[in-house]
């Protein structure tokens, strides 16, 4: 896509040559919306989350930096301001709208985390607030020169295994997997609408393989192997994904897109952990019961690792900084093999 077209000013376009980012999603991405909600989610922003870069519990879940912090850092952008931050933001810079526990479907952690339905909607409040500080062309510059990073669909996948849901026995897996891209592609359409043309997305991990997954397995078949049921729903997930991101290109004018494969880079990792300089993939570093998977890092009873450098995942499902680094560097600048069909660093420039 043209960076600048000609009905823009060429202030306005020299200003936001950089691009910015706006940030959607779960975990992965929260940087720290859910300490804001008045919500029963647990909110990680306590010791030892942070305690790796910030020194300090951030909301964010992990040992330290997520994958959009990475990103901005690559970009040349500062940290990314949170959305339910208080206090007088500028956004040129963008804004992350995430919430931990979020999916794709409004049913996934209802009345405890914004969806990403709700997201949106913030999304469309922040344009307002935006339009009348800037202006409109100004604005338009802004969000078409954009990236807006996804990561969706793990807790859609997840919350029906981990909780009471009975989800699973209404839909056939394809059903219910074609509910979750179906909102994916829509909450992209409505920012097209809006302005936005470049997106960055990621495929799931193996969802089976986590230690919460492990855990489960364990309890389930006394097996300590991948829990195969959530991993089928992940491939079937990550197949359906660039099918629909293709049509919607075809369909939006100018729309782009970057697809990272984290389940093809996640399960070289766990494969092979030492070639990526991890020891440890299956446990992890901090929480509590088998393979420390239960997500009790910080609270009253959990253990800790001696070393999260050695480790992937940070609690039962979050990765650590040094996983999530890996990540960002293959999304930023990774080849075709692994990030379709741009990276982020040339959808940034596109």
């Amino acid at each position: 896509m043209v960076l600048c077209a000609s009905f823009l000013v060429p202030a306005s376009c020299h200003r936001y040559s950089h691009g910015a980012l706006f940030i959607f999603g779960d975990s992965f991405y929260d940087a720290g919306n859910n300490i804001y909600l008045n919500t029963n989610i647990p909110k990680l922003n306590i010791f030892p989350y942070g305690e790796t870069y910030f020194k300090h519990p951030t909301g964010r879940a992990s040992d330290g930096r997520l994958i959009p912090d990475f990103i901005s850092e690559f970009a040349k952008l500062p940290l990314i301001p949170l959305y339910l931050q208080p206090g007088n933001h500028h956004f040129t810079d963008g804004v992350n709208f995430a919430s931990g526990g979020a999916g794709a479907l409004v049913e996934t952690n209802q009345g405890l985390i914004m969806d990403l339905k709700t997201q949106l909607s913030n999304f469309k409040n922040m344009e307002k607030q935006l339009r009348q500080k800037l202006g409109a062309s100004e604005v338009k510059t802004l969000l078409s020169t954009a990236v807006y990073m996804f990561s969706i669909g793990t807790n859609d996948y997840m919350v029906p295994f981990t909780s009471n849901s009975t989800v699973l026995q209404s839909y056939s897996k394809k059903e219910y997997v074609k509910m979750v891209i179906g909102n994916i592609t829509t909450v992209i359409q409505e920012i097209y609408k809006i302005g936005g043309r470049k997106f960055g997305l990621s495929k799931l991990l193996p969802l089976g393989c986590p230690p919460i997954s492990r855990a489960l397995e364990i309890v389930r078949t006394g097996g300590s192997g991948c829990m195969e049921e959530v991993t089928v729903l992940a491939k079937l997930h990550n197949r359906a994904l660039p099918k629909a991101l293709k049509e919607l290109k075809s369909q939006l004018k100018g729309c782009t897109y970057s697809i990272f494969d984290a389940y093809t880079a996640g399960t070289a990792i766990f494969n092979n952990p030492s070639k990526y300089g991890f020891e440890e993939v299956k446990m992890a570093c901090c929480g509590s019961g088998p393979l420390r998977a239960s997500i009790t890092c910080g609270q009253k009873v959990y253990q800790m690792c001696d070393n999260v450098s050695e480790y992937f995942f940070f609690d039962g499902i979050h990765p650590t900084e040094k996983a999530n680094y890996q990540f960002a560097k293959l999304m930023w600048d990774g080849s075709r093999k692994i990030v379709k069909p741009y990276n982020l660093k040339t959808l940034l420039k596109k």
